[in-house]
């Protein structure tokens, strides 16, 4: 078993497409497809179920990846600590909520790189149901999540944002000459909401099925800029972290509603494994992190409770 094969093998599992690992990689396809083989003849197991085109990662595939990303780690902190070098390489798994990659990273990444130039990076949405498992795999170095609390013990989530929540609709909507809006109002509206992006969506409509809300049509979208250009089009009004629609409502694209209940808010959460082997180049993008995101408001009502 060899570490080459293992970043093969961890480069398939991340991207689940042959073809596609070996373009990131720069290796022929049939050489993918060789060390892949090489490593399930050597364990004895299947690393992967093929599925016609698809393939799909097995148990043992999945156990293989936490050993994989151990080994790998070993690798790069053996290089780090015996050549003392100070010049950090290497690269940087990262998940994120679509508004925490689009308008957050985006800063971090800036003010990393001028320090870092030769640190890569693999930045990509997730999805709340698969995170954890990414992370406990070692597929994913660190990973974000908008949500209170991540109720996992071999996870350390730490909270370096409170990031404001808004309803907003396109300036001619009823809801937006209002004076005030509350659950109430939301009776027979037209909801837009993300699919992946957040936690508080489901808070949101546990809250609707409490207060026994019953909007016109619930639509959801894949894409935060989709739900925007939808409701700036006059399809509905949705709830949103403030710092996805700063720009529309500069410019007037998108209205504010006024909100009488309790400040509506969203924890930030930076999360990774409690094992996970912090690399120097980890540990800068982090810190970064901790410094560049952070905005603590006056504190209020979590989330969509009342009094």
């Amino acid at each position: 078993m060899e570490l080459r094969q293992l970043r093969t093998f961890q480069t398939v599992a991340r991207l689940m497409n042959f073809n596609r690992a070996a373009d990131a990689l720069n290796y022929a396809q049939s050489t993918v497809s060789a060390q892949i083989k090489l490593l399930e003849e050597e364990l004895g197991v299947s690393l992967f179920d093929r599925l016609g085109k698809r393939i799909v990662i097995t148990e043992a595939g999945q156990k293989l990846m936490r050993y994989a990303q151990k080994m790998i780690d070993i690798e790069q902190e053996t290089l780090t600590e015996i050549s003392n070098s100070e010049t950090l390489i290497g690269s940087i798994s990262v998940r994120a909520p679509q508004s925490v990659g689009t308008y957050l990273l985006p800063s971090v990444l800036q003010q990393f790189k001028s320090q870092y130039p030769r640190v890569g990076f693999d930045v990509s949405s997730c999805a709340l149901f698969t995170l954890q498992q990414e992370l406990r795999s070692g597929i994913i170095d660190v990973a974000f999540l908008l949500a209170e609390s991540v109720n996992a013990a071999d996870l350390t989530a730490e909270l370096v944002r409170i990031e404001p929540l808004v309803f907003v609709s396109d300036p001619n909507h009823a809801l937006a000459k209002s004076v005030g809006m509350t659950f109430r109002d939301l009776n027979g509206q037209s909801i837009l909401l993300p699919k992946h992006d957040c936690s508080y969506k489901m808070q949101f409509e546990e809250m609707l099925t409490a207060e026994n809300i019953s909007p016109s049509v619930v639509m959801e979208f894949n894409s935060i800029e989709a739900i925007k250009q939808c409701v700036i089009k006059g399809l509905g009004i949705t709830v949103i972290p403030e710092i996805a629609v700063e720009s529309e409502l500069a410019q007037n694209k998108l209205k504010k509603i006024s909100w009488l209940d309790e400040p509506l808010e969203t924890g930030v959460l930076m999360i990774r494994h409690k094992d996970k082997w912090i690399s120097p180049a980890l540990q800068t993008f982090m810190d970064i992190c901790r410094e560049t995101m952070k905005l603590f408001p006056k504190p209020s009502v979590s989330n969509f409770k009342r009094g």
